[in-house]
């Protein structure tokens, strides 16, 4: 399997934390984030989005991070991280699914406003902020209630879903996302970081964070 990415972008952590989890074995394929890679013909050919990352398997060209981690689980026949159990599942894919059109937005606000302006120099849009505050602080309050009731997102143990939740908070202290009333949320990620997966993953060096 080729996996097509730039491991700074939250996306493709979250699929390289999630391989790393699951010893999924692959062949990278390094592309630029901030060069515009993903927008050349030959990745357009793989992924018509323009987006990272992709997974090439033989004939199969797979986008969508989430997918290519469902995909990746039950190639590898990792039941404990992606259970075949029908409601485990299903909760497992609602999580996913929450993640990619609800908390991933939501987070990515303040990545671009509190640590991608700052380092091109430009401008945060504090208004911007402000008006993602209501929405922030909804799905957090979804999410640390979750996370009272359960040590991990889809129960007593680790998933695919804690890699894909966690992803979009993964520059949680840089993004200055807004956690001090979600003590549920900052013990979980606290433990996701302790993940040696996601140890292997960081992208702060590459950033230049420290």
């Amino acid at each position: 399997m080729k996996l097509y990415i730039d491991p700074i972008t939250v996306n493709c952590r979250k699929v390289l934390a999630g391989f790393h989890l699951m010893g999924t074995q692959y062949e990278p394929v390094q592309l630029g984030y901030f060069a515009g890679d993903m927008k050349k013909p030959e990745y357009l050919a793989i992924n018509p989005n323009g987006s990272l990352p992709a997974l090439v398997d033989g004939d199969l060209k797979l986008w969508e991070s989430n997918a290519i981690l469902q995909y990746a689980a039950d190639k590898g026949g990792r039941s404990d991280l992606y259970p075949a159990d029908l409601k485990v599942r299903a909760d497992i894919n609602r999580w996913l699914l929450w993640e990619a059109n609800q908390w991933f937005p939501a987070c990515y606000v303040y990545l671009v406003e509190n640590l991608v302006k700052p380092v091109m120099q430009q401008q945060t849009d504090q208004a911007a902020l402000a008006a993602n505050d209501p929405r922030f602080h909804l799905l957090a309050g979804i999410l640390d209630d979750r996370l009272g009731t359960s040590p991990w997102v889809a129960g007593q143990n680790v998933t695919i879903a804690d890699i894909a939740v966690a992803s979009p908070m993964h520059l949680h202290p840089y993004q200055k996302l807004p956690l001090e009333n979600y003590p549920n949320i900052r013990t979980w990620i606290a433990k996701v970081e302790a993940l040696p997966c996601w140890v292997a993953t960081d992208p702060r060096p590459a950033l230049g964070l420290t």
